[in-house]
């Protein structure tokens, strides 16, 4: 498979409208993200995004309770680095702009931009705008200017500084997905040279710093007043590069040495260099359909960008590419986008792992303050690892992220076989999700029956809170319980003291066992499906009067107590779970679920459509799944949600991935056996794409009628490979 050139421009997008623009043609490295803010008009509060670099405000609550989330955390808008002055010699300033071409290439990296710039006494010229950040040498981005005579044809003078951001005015919205804003920074700025500003950014309260340099690449020229002379009818450039330095303490001032060190042609060979990589591990191409096949390269490029990559960040909901949901964390990247990282990055994977770990003691903390006496609750949104929902039903009472992160630590170690992971850090996150979950629960004898049974929790649908059993939550749950006997196994193979160290021995293990046959898994009798929990199939439907398009997303037009009176989901749920564990249901049954919980979902959230999209491609309606998957695919580049100007849908660009992999070639690992199942719609006429299993990258090619499995590098792996219910013998290709 020849990589392709993939392009993204402003034919491909919803509409122009400046905000949507910033967020679809952000460019991040997972250090920190720059959004197309127009360089001429600019935006006041978006702009420049670091993982990790935020401020808290106490959260006010009319009625406080033991154990409320104490602080908000707010991820910082930054000045705006693509920001430029243009005035023409005699001092008028260019300050409207039409943004007219917009070209991200998605195989190097680099955006190509065109601006009609003009004056309020109607003189323009046209600017180019070339940008890129580095992938591999994460602290750099780079942009250059050039700069041609419209209308008018003499001279130019450029200024270009980074600005201290003004006061923002924060708009009051009842949207939970928007930011709130954290105050401003405490800004120092100081030129050190001509043509060198150093700027360096405190938190206030996080006490957090961050220096960052604004630098020409032409040593002799002047960052405040660079003249350009257009009457010679050339196209005049200048380059700017930036370093953003990483987070450290208040009076931590990074060196200019670093900054000074590069070049833009480096930046862009490192640009380009790390995009070969990720295609070539990660590269998919969908038949039929070249719309589709660009919002996939689109959606895992965005994906690589949103990633931290050094194990103290993670992966925002919106990425670095707005700060909508305040740059938070949550269970999103464990089971929407990690698996991506699983299958074809394990060091990305790995990292992001990490991440969770080095948040275990904060994790700890909380399950005390909640009233659990051992084991560890990790924080449902989160940039530090403490607890910032405010709104505890829909937030911290989603103990599932708990068996949400010990599943990832299961697949990651099922896909890499990295044992020093669990024994440094996977298995004793596994250990104490799994000790949260024996002390959080309870038994509940229903005559002969003896359950063990997980109260007043909340699943994955935000619509039903508070909830005794929900299905997933205890699914999760039960997993958890094996896989902590699973690893626990795995390392006693190692070392036969190995367990010693975590304080458990065999009668630890024994207990897990016994939890872990006896929670308690909602079943109903009548019609014969799993219940999404004890009381909700007894209540009454939404009402059909209120499910008119005005009308949703429901959250932001009723009460919660309104919603959670009925039997209405925002997502998949109990088909989460299905999705999950394909091994516990026959396929008479997930029919049945699959029709029941369509019937009552609103997918309100962008997480719901690709989990619908892969289970009826397992049921046998690849037309339903194609469906499905193209609301998916193409989620932010139609604007489906209508909030992408708040930042990506990032757990949605994973989903979309996911449902092609699971669903369309129907891939799952079970039992160190990879199995593909083709389910591929009429509408793809070819569906090829490339994972990572071990150490071997493997590219699966899906038509109609055929479905092939070889190895493209790497040793054959000693997985068994099943397509299509046969194993089969892999062959190595070049």
């Amino acid at each position: 498979m020849t990589l392709r050139d993939y392009h993204l421009t402003l034919h491909d997008v919803a509409d122009h409208q400046p905000e949507y623009l910033e967020t679809i043609f952000s460019l991040a490295n997972g250090h920190f993200g720059v959004r197309a803010n127009d360089p001429i008009s600019g935006n006041p509060i978006t702009g420049t995004l670091i993982n990790g670099f935020y401020e808290t405000s106490p959260i006010t609550y009319g009625e406080a309770g033991i154990g409320y989330a104490q602080q908000h955390q707010t991820i910082l808008n930054l000045s705006d680095l693509r920001h430029i002055h243009v005035t023409t010699d005699s001092g008028h300033r260019f300050t409207s702009s039409e943004r007219t071409v917009v070209d991200l290439d998605l195989t190097t990296g680099e955006l190509t931009e065109q601006f009609v710039l003009q004056t309020q006494q109607g003189e323009t010229i046209t600017m180019g705008m070339k940008s890129v950040i580095g992938q591999r040498q994460t602290n750099f981005w780079a942009a250059s200017y050039s700069f041609t005579a419209g209308n008018y044809t003499g001279g130019l003078l450029v200024s270009k500084s980074i600005a201290v951001p003004a006061e923002a005015e924060s708009i009051p919205s009842v949207d939970p997905r928007k930011t709130r804003m954290a105050g401003l920074p405490i800004c120092e700025t100081q030129f050190v040279s001509r043509g060198l500003q150093r700027y360096h950014v405190k938190t206030r309260r996080t006490k957090q710093a961050v220096t960052i340099y604004l630098g020409m690449l032409d040593k002799t020229a002047s960052l405040l007043q660079q003249p350009v002379d257009l009457s010679d009818g050339a196209a005049h450039k200048l380059e700017y590069e930036v370093y953003v330095g990483e987070i450290g303490e208040q009076n931590t001032i990074d060196p200019a040495a670093p900054f000074l060190a590069n070049t833009v042609s480096a930046l862009q060979d490192d640009s380009r260099q790390f995009w070969q990589d990720v295609w070539h591990r990660s590269e998919v191409t969908v038949g039929g359909n070249e719309e589709l096949n660009l919002a996939i390269h689109y959606n895992i490029f965005q994906l690589n960008q949103a990633a931290g990559r050094d194990g103290r960040t993670n992966i925002a909901a919106k990425g670095l590419s707005g700060s909508g949901y305040e740059g938070h964390y949550f269970w999103d990247t464990e089971m929407y986008m990690l698996p991506y990282f699983i299958y074809t990055n394990q060091q990305m994977a790995r990292q992001l792992l990490l991440y969770r770990y080095q948040t275990l003691p904060k994790a700890r903390q909380r399950a005390r303050a909640l009233g659990v006496g051992q084991g560890a609750l990790f924080a449902w949104r989160t940039i530090n690892g403490e607890e910032a929902s405010a709104y505890f039903p829909a937030g911290t009472a989603q103990y599932h992220i708990d068996a949400d992160v010990a599943y990832a630590v299961g697949k990651y170690y099922e896909i890499t076989r990295d044992i020093d992971f669990i024994e440094q850090c996977g298995f004793e996150m596994v250990l104490e999700t799994a000790n949260f979950w024996e002390a959080f629960g309870g038994w509940h004898q229903v005559g002969t029956e003896n359950r063990f049974e997980f109260h007043t929790v909340t699943g994955p649908d935000e619509y039903t809170a508070l909830v005794n059993n929900n299905y997933y939550t205890n699914r999760l749950a039960k997993h958890n319980f094996e896989l902590v006997i699973y690893l626990a196994k795995e390392i006693l193979k190692e070392d036969p003291h190995g367990l010693e160290k975590y304080g458990i021995g065999q009668g630890d293990l024994d207990v897990f066992e016994n939890l872990a046959e006896h929670v308690y898994l909602p079943y109903s009798d009548d019609l014969q499906i799993n219940e999404q929990d004890d009381s909700f199939l007894s209540k009454p439907r939404w009402p059909v009067d209120r499910s008119t398009p005005e009308n949703f997303p429901l959250l932001l037009h009723y009460h919660p107590l309104t919603i959670y009176r009925y039997q209405i989901a925002k997502q998949a749920d109990t088909l989460l779970a299905d999705y999950l564990f394909p091994e516990d249901l026959s396929p008479e049954q997930l029919k049945r679920e699959y029709r029941y919980y369509e019937g009552v979902t609103t997918h309100d959230s962008s997480l719901s459509r690709s989990i619908f999209s892969i289970l009826a491609a397992r049921m046998g309606d690849p037309e339903k799944a194609y469906g499905y998957f193209m609301d998916t695919a193409q989620m932010d580049l139609v604007n489906l949600q209508k909030n992408t100007a708040d930042g990506l849908h990032l757990a949605n660009l994973g989903g979309s991935w996911l449902a092609l992999v699971a669903g369309f070639s129907g891939f799952y690992v079970q039992d160190e056996v990879v199995h593909f199942n083709n389910h591929l719609p009429k509408e793809i006429t070819k569906l090829t794409y490339r994972m990572k299993i071990a150490a071997s990258v493997l590219e699966i090619e899906l038509t109609a009628n055929d479905t092939n499995v070889t190895v493209i590098s790497g040793p054959i792996p000693t997985y068994g490979v099943s397509v299509d219910g046969e194993l089969i013998s892999l062959v190595k290709v070049g």
